[in-house]
């Protein structure tokens, strides 16, 4: 059993949880994510890892309520436990691994976190500044009352640019038009991080694109099992299969099709919709979890 240790409200329906993990944390890097179990029958929900203390064993996990599984989760306190929480899934950030160290020393990084965005970017941007590494944030909600980690990110970048949809707080615009104006200014950025919705990665890699800026993604909002057995993160990366949960969750924003990705997320949430895609995608429609046949 996992114990919560502290539960906090960020923001409007968006929490915060403290759990003892310490076969999470004494392997995790910024980038993975891990698999949470509130019961015996309780779904498999994957959360990206948000901080993390090795010396203590615990990890910090940060949720939106959207369905019956996190709105169940969000009435677990203090002292429950989680039956299960299985990780470190997915793969490391990129930038954060020591054997990239000295080309990361080399690069002018930008961040750009939507919405709930913001909790995957946060371990990153700690773990750059821990080594020395400055990186700039854009970090951007609909409106004030769903911003979170302000102050948190404030303490570990080099910059940090707060953005609403509603000029309700910062800057009035989206994250796009705030990097737009940064580099009219003559900032120079040559990576770019974009963690968030998957419209608003979409039309980040765009612009990226067309300031010559290379653009990682996170796919994690597609992810629903974590283990490549669902096949619900499907993606086209280039011209290849990848499957978000086990090959990213980070991949190439310029390689990434997002309106395939997007169609087939609202695809799968209905059954007629799952039945269809494994009819169209056939042995490739699971990642290769040894008991299909499945194949990426």
């Amino acid at each position: 059993m996992f114990e919560i240790l502290k539960k906090e409200l960020l923001a409007d329906r968006i929490y915060a949880m403290e759990v003892h993990a310490p076969n999470v944390t004494e392997r995790c890097l910024p980038g993975q994510f891990l698999i949470v179990r509130s019961g015996e029958d309780g779904e498999r929900i994957p959360l990206t890892i948000c901080d993390y203390d090795r010396a203590t064993g615990n990890v910090v996990i940060v949720f939106q309520t959207v369905g019956a599984s996190t709105l169940l989760m969000a009435e677990l306190n203090e002292g429950d436990c989680f039956t299960d929480v299985v990780g470190p899934l997915g793969q490391p950030s990129e930038l954060c691994r020591e054997e990239n160290l000295e080309e990361t020393k080399k690069k002018h990084i930008v961040f750009i976190a939507g919405g709930v965005g913001t909790a995957p970017v946060y371990p990153q941007v700690k773990w750059l500044k821990e080594h020395g590494i400055p990186s700039d944030v854009i970090m951007g909600s609909r409106t004030k009352d769903l911003l979170f980690y302000v102050d948190e990110m404030k303490s570990v970048a080099e910059n940090l640019y707060v953005t609403t949809d509603d000029g309700t707080y910062g800057f009035h615009g989206m994250g796009t038009n705030q990097l737009q104006v940064l580099w009219d200014e003559g900032k120079r950025y040559d990576h770019c991080v974009a963690i968030g919705p998957m419209i608003m990665m979409k039309f980040v890699c765009k612009l990226t694109k067309e300031l010559g800026i290379h653009t990682i993604v996170s796919m994690n909002p597609i992810m629903v099992d974590g283990t490549g057995m669902c096949g619900a993160c499907r993606l086209i990366v280039g011209d290849q299969v990848k499957f978000a949960c086990v090959d990213g969750p980070e991949f190439d924003g310029h390689l990434v099709d997002f309106d395939l990705a997007m169609k087939r997320a609202a695809q799968y949430k209905t059954e007629e919709g799952r039945k269809k895609l494994e009819l169209e995608e056939g042995a490739t429609h699971h990642g290769g979890c040894g008991n299909c046949g499945g194949d990426k």
